[in-house]
């Protein structure tokens, strides 16, 4: 990761730094400082406010304004970051999620922009609320993935921005510890969903599991193609069949002492989605890199479960493949046995998600999870449906469902709960094997379908949720808060969540 961290306890008109970031929010009467710019306002002769006024600064949220200090700060620059409506009440407290994205706006903006004399990347300070570690973390971890930058394919190299979080509180050094662990872990997930696919085909994304298992102390198991087909992983091999670069399996676990339950997590790993020979149109080819996102996200989650020593077993599935169309490719009517034996009449080769997860969530049976998570860049319908930003959660226990919802709010991640119909269940039957992929008519419902077909893969007995995270994993617009254009992170850090949660009993 090339931002750097540090805490300071310096005054933030005395700080030695490129630039000092202060939040304001939105009054009726413009931008308001918020704690931590007093000191900034005394050292500017009180003029803080009007000089916000007369720049035309709202305070809205992620909005940033730029004020040259003139001599008066020891930084040359200083920025106000907005937060949106002001916290009312002497006890107010502040958004974690607003705090993140102003953080991480005013990174983004400092460091995008070059500022003069700073080749390297700018020396940040933020004075932005710190008061407890649940405001330090969300300052820090906000602005360490504002700085992020993928550099791989130009010639400039990425900046490298240095981050000082200005706070008093005695457990910033923790709060700063855990939010690099976070940071890193979404870095790493972001830099794997954009990267070129071909740079990372199936067995390339199998050996970075194995560097980042043999970094983090997971054990590690891959299975190769001819492994495959001796156990039978009919959906991964069949999703594979049409690519020269031939699927993966990757299995990892964490398992500390004292651990009394197990989670299984499981993600998509498609390192390039052509739709098969159920081709899908060029424009909707140009984002397919994305689609081994969940996978991704499985992989940065398991790294910073086990850089957080949480108290609890996890496993890990990576089911891979390249889904291309060639003489080889799996055709619509073909069946398939996914393991375990159930069959699958393949209908459309595009629905190939749910057959690579199938093996997945059927194999999971043999690690006697208490809770079973898969994730996935799974269908088009989660964006018609939800909006490229919210993810959706369906679950075949209500509660599950809600806590998994819970914990992605609180890691700052938006989820929404959603339904499986039973009604629906009926257009997954086939003539001639046990399901189909993909129901003749796919136009309603269909994240809701797909969540129905993975269930029928779920251990019985276990409870099950799945994270549909086809429009958050890539950002396709601009640039917004902590988030860059292209890889997201998307689901990483409610994984993580959802395993502090459970190893705290909360689920």
């Amino acid at each position: 990761m090339s931002t750097t961290l540090h805490i300071s306890e310096a005054s933030p008109h005395l700080v030695d730094a490129d630039a000092v970031v202060i939040g304001v929010t939105k009054g009726g009467d413009g931008a308001t400082p918020l704690p931590g710019a007093k000191d900034v306002d005394e050292a500017l002769g009180g003029a803080l406010a009007d000089t916000l006024a007369a720049l035309g600064a709202t305070g809205e949220a992620e909005e940033v304004t730029k004020i040259a200090a003139g001599g008066r700060l020891t930084a040359p620059l200083l920025v106000a970051a907005g937060m949106g409506p002001a916290a009312t009440g002497a006890d107010a407290t502040f958004d974690l999620e607003a705090l993140r994205r102003a953080a991480g706006a005013a990174v983004r903006a400092l460091t995008d922009s070059r500022i003069p004399g700073t080749p390297d990347g700018p020396r940040i300070a933020l004075a932005l609320p710190a008061r407890d570690q649940a405001e330090a973390q969300a300052v820090a971890l906000g602005a360490l993935l504002g700085g992020y930058s993928f550099r791989r394919y130009r010639r400039e190299p990425a900046p490298e921005p240095s981050i000082t979080l200005l706070a008093h509180a005695s457990d910033a050094a923790e709060a700063a510890e855990r939010a690099e662990v976070l940071a890193a872990a979404v870095t790493l997930v972001r830099d794997l969903v954009n990267t070129s696919p071909s740079d990372l085909v199936p067995a390339m994304l199998a050996a970075r599991a194995e560097q980042v298992a043999a970094g983090s102390g997971l054990a590690v198991t891959v299975l190769d193609e001819h492994a495959l087909a001796e156990g039978g992983y009919g959906g991964i091999l069949g999703v594979g069949r049409g690519s020269v670069h031939p699927p993966r399996l990757v299995r990892l676990e964490y398992a500390p002492d004292g651990a009394e339950q197990t989670l299984v997590l499981a993600g998509k790993g498609i390192t390039f989605d052509s739709g098969g020979l159920s081709l899908k149109p060029a424009k909707s080819m140009e984002s397919m890199k994305a689609d081994m996102g969940g996978a991704a996200a499985v992989l940065g989650g398991m790294q910073a479960i086990a850089a957080l020593g949480v108290r609890l077993r996890v496993v890990g599935y990576l089911p891979i493949a390249e889904n291309m169309p060639s003489g080889t490719a799996q055709r619509p009517s073909d069946v398939i046995i996914i393991h375990g034996g159930t069959t699958v009449e393949v209908t459309n080769t595009d629905a190939e998600g749910r057959l690579v997860l199938a093996d997945a969530l059927a194999a999971s049976a043999a690690d006697s999870p208490d809770v079973l998570i898969d994730v996935a860049t799974l269908t088009g319908s989660q964006v018609t449906a939800l909006g490229p930003l919210v993810g959706g959660v369906m679950a075949n226990d209500d509660a599950l469902r809600d806590a998994v919802v819970d914990a992605a709010g609180r890691a700052g991640e938006a989820m929404w709960p959603m339904p499986l119909p039973e009604e629906l269940r009926k257009g997954l039957d086939s003539a001639v094997a046990d399901l189909v992929n993909l129901p003749q008519d796919s136009r309603m419902g269909g994240m809701l379908v797909a969540g129905l077909f993975l269930r029928e893969f779920v251990p019985s007995g276990v409870r099950w949720a799945h994270l549909d995270i086809a429009g958050p994993a890539f950002n396709e617009g601009a640039p917004h808060g902590y988030t860059p254009k292209g890889g997201t992170g998307s689901a990483t850090r409610t994984l993580i969540q959802i395993a502090e949660d459970m190893a705290e009993g909360r689920l």
